[in-house]
């Protein structure tokens, strides 16, 4: 039953994708009210209030994730440059305690080479603790917490792969008897089916061919790319005998340790960061490619998340570069189920805090109600009721109307999600100055990034508390029901997050206005 539901959800929402893709690449940028779409109103901020080379400074929004292309077309000039350092001359000239930092820094790279693949958290604990003898009750609990984790997600990934491995073979199985590359739908109607597997394999046929056949198809870019995706998962995330940790060359056990790593933030697997930039902040005035939302931003680049579980030594450090280096928004679209040195990551958050750095926090894509299952990193110290006062937490959602408005795939929670911003079939940036459409929660919180610093470029004395306020009270409040992820049931937004909105640039520069004049309060 649950291959049969994955299945079928992939499938619609390939369908889904295929159709939107050949129709609004622009959609999270458009108005509720003028386009009839719920995107954030971007084009009717930038012209009501006029956004373009306003004379201001511009804002530094940094982007910790995987790595961004910097030669991007839509991108290199909206970099952040470090002028106080002299570029490749090996002397760290700022004395920052980072060498030859231009465009950022790479927490996972060393002298030789750059990680891309890691393992999972569970996985290095499980190496780490499995053996060890006269564990302390922390540990065992740590260690007893991992291996479930890591068990669970072996016997998925194991499935998975199973799947889709069973799934492919139909589809050639129904291919051969076509005798065609790449036939026609005529030509798929034709095959004659003797069970339920050829009968399946003649179905999901159907639907690649209706989508742009065995070439262009979203179905089988979608099955290739999970195949390959759930490979890397058993060769890297979840195998024991894997640790690229040497590459970078640091003192691992030490979590107070500054200045490793290397300059070269474009990093191995650039993908996903780059996408993250783009929707921030690609260039609206070059007639290229797509318009982020913040044109007078720069991207600060800080890679620490590899293809595996970031590692919170490298999240703790880069949330305090960012912090030092004048970043006044920083986005982290990533996350993991255990963290055991959670500590140090609270503690830079507190720092960022103490800067006046706000930052931005994607929910994750599990369908997984926070106020139940943890995920890390938290805006919150967990049991004291604390919340930061620079942290959003955001939900993704769709295009689409009614009760299919979140996102199947986001997770939520009452008290954990803040907002909800569009986070499915989003059209950014990607390596080699090229372009595509990605899903989740990675992709809603720079929708809320870009709004961040919008209003911190054009309102600059606002501060992170502030802005985040204003991010959360002129939200546009959802009232209709919509599906929770992950099952069947309904509820109003106000029941799984905080406010009940959906981030809206145009609504959150009016609140900011009015706040800057003294004309509204902030609680």
């Amino acid at each position: 039953m649950r291959r049969v539901a994955l299945l079928a959800v992939s499938i619609a929402l390939s369908i889904s994708l295929f159709a939107q893709n050949k129709s609004n690449k622009n959609w999270f940028n458009q108005d509720p009210t003028s386009d009839g779409v719920w995107g954030l109103s971007t084009e009717k901020a930038y012209q009501e209030f006029k956004l373009n080379n306003n004379g201001k400074p511009k804002v530094v929004v940094a982007v910790i994730d995987a790595g961004t292309d910097i030669d991007h077309e839509d991108l290199k000039s909206m970099l952040w440059v470090n002028k106080n350092e002299i570029a490749e001359n090996g002397i760290d000239d700022d004395k920052n305690g980072y060498i030859d930092d231009i465009y950022g820094w790479n927490f996972i790279g060393g002298k030789e080479k750059n990680v891309g693949e890691d393992t999972y958290e569970s996985t290095r604990l499980v190496v780490l603790l499995e053996n060890k003898a006269n564990k302390t009750a922390a540990e065992e609990a740590m260690y007893q917490q991992a291996l479930k984790l890591y068990n669970a997600s072996l016997k998925e990934t194991e499935e998975q792969v199973k799947q889709l491995n069973d799934i492919l073979e139909a589809i050639q199985n129904a291919l051969k008897k076509t005798g065609k590359p790449n036939p026609s739908l005529d030509q798929v109607k034709a095959i004659e089916t003797n069970s339920k597997e050829e009968k399946l394999g003649k179905q999901i046929l159907q639907y690649v061919v209706q989508t742009g056949g065995m070439l262009n198809s979203p179905i089988m870019k979608s099955l290739k790319e999970g195949q390959e995706h759930y490979q890397g998962v058993l060769e890297h995330g979840l195998n024991k005998k894997f640790d690229p940790r040497n590459l970078v060359g640091d003192n691992y056990n030490d979590n107070k340790e500054i200045g490793y790593g290397n300059n070269r933030v474009n990093g191995p697997k650039a993908d996903h960061g780059t996408h993250v930039a783009g929707i921030i902040a690609a260039d609206r005035n070059n007639n290229k490619g797509m318009m982020g939302i913040c044109q007078m931003a720069e991207i600060m680049t800080v890679r620490c998340v590899p293809d595996g579980d970031e590692r919170d030594k490298d999240v703790a450090n880069a949330i305090r570069y960012a912090a030092d280096n004048g970043a006044k928004v920083v986005n982290m679209s990533f996350g993991k189920k255990i963290s055991p040195y959670s500590e140090l990551v609270l503690e830079a958050i507190k720092y960022a805090e103490s800067k006046d750095v706000l930052l931005i926090h994607a929910a994750g894509n599990d369908a997984a109600n926070l106020e139940k299952e943890v995920f890390y990193p938290q805006g919150f110290v967990a049991g004291t009721g604390v919340n930061f006062s620079n942290w959003i937490e955001v939900g993704a959602m769709s295009a689409k109307e009614g009760k299919e408005r979140v996102a199947a795939f986001s997770n939520y929670g009452k008290t954990h999600v803040d907002v909800f911003a569009p986070g499915v079939d989003i059209y950014s940036c990607v390596p080699g100055s090229e372009y595509k459409s990605q899903n989740g929660t990675s992709m809603a919180a720079p929708m809320v990034c870009g709004v961040a610093a919008v209003i911190r470029q054009n309102y600059p004395a606002l501060s992170a508390a502030q802005t985040k306020q204003i991010i959360m009270m002129s939200a546009i409040v959802c009232t209709e029901k919509v599906i929770i992820p992950g099952t069947k049931k309904k509820t109003k937004l106000a029941k799984i997050s905080r406010t009940g909105g959906i981030v809206n640039l145009y609504a959150a520069l009016v609140l900011a206005e009015k706040v800057s004049k003294g004309e509204v309060k902030l609680p």
